[in-house]
């Protein structure tokens, strides 16, 4: 993504929710969203009408039981950026570095959220959820050429086609960063 109004619509704490919505869930009304949001409905609708602008979601009007209702769902394809893209441009640079940190406060608060709940869970899902970090030695290809098969094992399991094997599957949220740092 190359187009700051792009990054600064989807950049919005209820807007990248609503996107991940409807990733996980498909497409949905107005009033559903709503409702798995805990928000007014003229709020949702205020903020599927930016999302639409941006082309990050878009009407599905098959969906739809009468000319009123409504159906949205998210747009295909992946929502990728690094600030560097934006470098040309000071304001926007300022725009993609907001957007990194409000995504990186909400992989942690998704985070959060499943170690606040995880009594919830059954055995088998708090034995199967993961954390892992490690320190590497790369150059900046190598750091390119790790992050583009770590995109592309994530991309091969969203995009799998789900078995109808009568197992019990959930969203499952998984993020990774590779950045230089000290130890």
């Amino acid at each position: 993504m190359t187009d700051s109004q792009v990054l600064a619509a989807m950049a919005h704490p209820l807007r990248r929710r609503l996107m991940d919505v409807l990733a996980v869930d498909g497409p949905a009304t107005v009033s559903t969203l709503a409702e798995r949001t805990d928000q007014a409905v003229g709020n949702i609708s205020h903020h599927m009408k930016v999302l639409a602008a941006a082309e990050l979601v878009e009407q599905a009007p098959e969906l739809a039981n009468d000319r009123r209702e409504r159906w949205w769902r998210k747009r295909s394809g992946q929502v990728r950026f690094a600030v560097s893209d934006f470098a040309d441009d000071a304001a926007a640079t300022v725009i993609a570095e907001a957007a990194e940190s409000l995504n990186l406060e909400r992989h942690i608060a998704v985070m959060r959220a499943w170690m606040a709940g995880r009594e919830d869970c059954s055995p088998q899902w708090r034995s199967a959820a993961f954390s892992s970090d490690s320190w590497l030695r790369l150059s900046p290809a190598e750091l390119a050429e790790f992050s583009e098969e770590l995109i592309a094992l994530m991309v091969r399991w969203a995009r799998r086609d789900i078995p109808d094997d009568g197992q019990q599957r959930e969203p499952v949220f998984v993020f990774g960063y590779g950045v230089p740092a000290k130890p």
